[in-house]
This record gives C-alpha cells, sequence and structure tokens, in this order.
C-alpha cells in the first residue's frame, strides 16, 4: 500500500500526454499471477468508498465460489480530495490484508485536476505493471469510486475477453434509491433515455450487425465500468487526458482501431445517480437539466427513429463499399453516391475521404463531423419528442424480430421511403 507520491512542478498542458505515464504509483510489484488490474478514481467519496471497495473484495467466478485474490489488484487514486476518502482507503486494506489495494494520494494543479487525466495516470500504471509480468493481454478494468460493481463483475469481463474481446463495456445502472429521489420529469426523462438507446442498440443489431457485439448487449462505454486489454491500450494511445468524457473519446478510439468491442450485458455495476456529482457533463448534469426542463416544461427532443433507421442502413451499405475499396477490388462509385445522399453529404467529397481515410471508423467520424458542419442532415431529419421516437423504434424492433436473419441487413426503409432534398453531390 502506497500512501502518496510527489508531483513534478514543471507541466505543460499541451505535453500532459508525454509526461503523465512518467509518474510513478505503485513501488510493489504486482503479484506473478495478477491478470486483472482494476483503477478507481476517487474524488471526495468518503460516503461511499466502503460500499465500491467492499464490492471489489468479495469478487467471484461464474459458478459463486469466490475469485482468486491473487489475479486481481486495485488501484485507487484519491485525487484532490478533501474528506476522508485516502484514509478510509488505507483502513480497509489494512484490515482486508488479502486484498491486493494500493491507495495513492495525489494534488493535482486544479487547471488539470480532471478525471481524464486521472484514468491516464491510472490505467498506464496498469498497463506498465500488466508489461511487466508479460501480459499483454492482461486487463485493464476501470470503474468509479461512486459505484458498486456487481459479484462477478471480473470474471464476467474475462469471460468476454477469453471469447475474443479487445475491449468490454460494462452495464451500467443507477441506484434505485437515487432514482427514488430524482424530480418526477428528471426520472422519467432518465428512464425513457435507457430505453431509448437500448432500442438503437437492437435496431444496430439488425441493421449494421458487429459479429463482435450481438445480442444481448446494451449501449453503454463509460468510465464506471470499462475494461481493455494492455495490449489494446497501447495500440491506441491510452486514455485522452481530457477534462470531460474521456471514456467516450478513448471508445471513438478503440474503434478507429478496429478493437473488438463488446456490450456485455453480463458485466454490471451500480452507480449514485446523485443531484451533484464530480465530473462535468456526468450523469449528475444530466439530470439537473432535465430537472430544470420539468419546470419550464421543455420536450426531451431526440434523434427520430426514421433518421437513426437510416443512418444505420447507410453506415452497413458504406461498410462493404469500404471493404471492397481496402481488398482493392473496384468499387461502383454510384453506389457511394447513393450512400452519400441518404447521408445528406456531398458523393464527391464521399469518393476522396473514402481514398484517405486509413480505418472506417475514422471515415464514418468524419462523415459525422461533416454532417456537423453542413446541417443538411439536421434540417432533413429535424428532432423529435422522445415519446415519439421510441413508439417507432418499438415497431422497428419489433419487425425485425419477426424476420430471418438472413434478410435483415438487406431490408430496405421499414419507417418511410427515404425522400432526397435538394443537395449538390460534386461540390
Amino acid at each position: 500500500m502506497l500512501r502518496s507520491q510527489p508531483f513534478p512542478r514543471r507541466y505543460s498542458g499541451e505535453s500532459i500526454a508525454q509526461w503523465a505515464p512518467e509518474i510513478p504509483l505503485i513501488r510493489t510489484a504486482p503479484h506473478p499471477d495478477c491478470t486483472v488490474c482494476v483503477i478507481v478514481p476517487v474524488r471526495n467519496e468518503a460516503a461511499l468508498l466502503t460500499q465500491t471497495l467492499q464490492a471489489l473484495a468479495s469478487q467471484e467466478n461464474l459458478d459463486g465460489t469466490p475469485l482468486a485474490k491473487a489475479c486481481y489488484e486495485v488501484i485507487v487514486l484519491a485525487n484532490n480530495c478533501s474528506d476522508r476518502s485516502a484514509e478510509i482507503g488505507r483502513q480497509f486494506a489494512a484490515e482486508n490484508p488479502s486484498f491486493a489495494l494500493h491507495i495513492v494520494e495525489m494534488t493535482l494543479p486544479a487547471e488539470i485536476a480532471n478525471v481524464g487525466l486521472v484514468r491516464r495516470l491510472m490505467m498506464n500504471e496498469a498497463c506498465d505493471r500488466l508489461y511487466s509480468l508479460d501480459r499483454p493481454r492482461g486487463i485493464i478494468a476501470s470503474t468509479d469510486g461512486d459505484s458498486q460493481a456487481s459479484s462477478t463483475w471480473i470474471a464476467a469481463i474475462l469471460h468476454e475477453m477469453d471469447q475474443g474481446a479487445d475491449a468490454v463495456g460494462g452495464r451500467i445502472m443507477t441506484q434505485p434509491a437515487d432514482r427514488t429521489a430524482m424530480n418526477d420529469y428528471a426520472r422519467a426523462c432518465h428512464l425513457r433515455e435507457v430505453g431509448y438507446r437500448y432500442l438503437i442498440a437492437e435496431l444496430e443489431s439488425y441493421l449494421d450487425p458487429d459479429p463482435y457485439d450481438g445480442l444481448p448487449r446494451h449501449y453503454q462505454h463509460y468510465g464506471a465500468s470499462l475494461a481493455v486489454t494492455a495490449q489494446m491500450y497501447k495500440a491506441v494511445g491510452g486514455m485522452p487526458p481530457i477534462p470531460i468524457s474521456e471514456d467516450v473519446a478513448f471508445y471513438r478510439a478503440l474503434l478507429k482501431a478496429n478493437a473488438r468491442f463488446r456490450h456485455s450485458p453480463h458485466v454490471k455495476v451500480l452507480t449514485s445517480a446523485r443531484p451533484r456529482g464530480r465530473a462535468a457533463q456526468g450523469l449528475a448534469d444530466q439530470i439537473l437539466k432535465w430537472t430544470e426542463m420539468g419546470k419550464t416544461k421543455l420536450p426531451f427532443l431526440v434523434e427520430s427513429a426514421g433518421a437513426i433507421s437510416t443512418a444505420l442502413k447507410a453506415r452497413c451499405q458504406l461498410r462493404g463499399l469500404w471493404s471492397q475499396y481496402e481488398q482493392g477490388q473496384e468499387v461502383a462509385w454510384r453506389e457511394v453516391a447513393a450512400v452519400a445522399r441518404m447521408l445528406c453529404i456531398s458523393g464527391q467529397w464521399l469518393v476522396q475521404e473514402i481514398a484517405q481515410a486509413s480505418t472506417f471508423w475514422s471515415l464514418f467520424e468524419q462523415i459525422e463531423q461533416r454532417q456537423q458542419q453542413e446541417g443538411i442532415w439536421q434540417l432533413h431529419w429535424p428532432l423529435t419528442s422522445i415519446e415519439q421516437s421510441i413508439e417507432e423504434l418499438r415497431q422497428l424492433v419489433a419487425l425485425h424480430r419477426r424476420m430471418p436473419k438472413s434478410t435483415v441487413p438487406a431490408i430496405a426503409n421499414d419507417l418511410e421511403s427515404f425522400k432526397p432534398i435538394a443537395i449538390l453531390f460534386d461540390r
């Protein structure tokens, strides 16, 4: 167990990525049998940290037998805490000597004291420790100080990795008591959003299926339940040290690197849905936004089922064209133009991007940015109420559930025929 480490005085906000890996966090070597390194960033979590650690200390195999303590370790980094978080962690370690728990305290300069940098520091450390054991397929697993992992959280991650996944996003559920304490409108928005995103995830599995991420699956890939092999972590350059949405940026980096990502429903955690969180633009901020929307009676607007369905079909068709191009086969550029019309972007521009992109997801990220810049997609597919979108998505999903699997990707348009708008495809 380590109480604290010094922080280098010299740093540059632009060079965080360079010096972050150089900061040593733990001097003691990992156990020779260690396969999983769990990281837990903490900022003033004295009220919840004991439950978080107890859940990690009580892990089981999938058959309910105790998980071998030597196969995993846990690193807690108490970042700029003004409460007893670090002390509570040290006390827990002393009371559970067979549990490999490392407590690190750090005070970062205010301008860089964010969860993105902290998570990067910890995941870098975990990666180095696994490589020191010559385990490139060793697992870096991330959760949060206000979250409690299910009893088989680690075992389920190991199972998914054994099935060939490079990274796993776990199902993150909110504490029932916290949901009850929400404003009525905020609670309704939260539950509707969960249903909405689940329907999209299922529709995606029909219209643009991923062989490594089939049903059952969910839609989350966030820091409270995220795992990646050390090898893949290195391949993508580590966790982006950015102040907000670092986990989403990391997920996108994994996709662009062709990582086999699994949204596993068997990897579960319970997390806090408190009205004031520790990370900017997290769930707490969203709950506050929904609460204010309820006061002013603003509707919860989201993408329509038609927009989602069209985008998924276009993406599937584009993936096929990309595969042909990557294999050196002749591509029918008229088909590229047809996909461009579906996505409301320039066909000539898309042809150029296909020739320049390094991976399919790099290409699709450029398309999404282009859509945002031009705004034609948004004009053609205006946002709609979440209630209406959920109802339409339910109809689409029900339709696909009744169809033979072999016919699902070839379906034309289930909701309505695509109505092209006036757009110059060669500008």
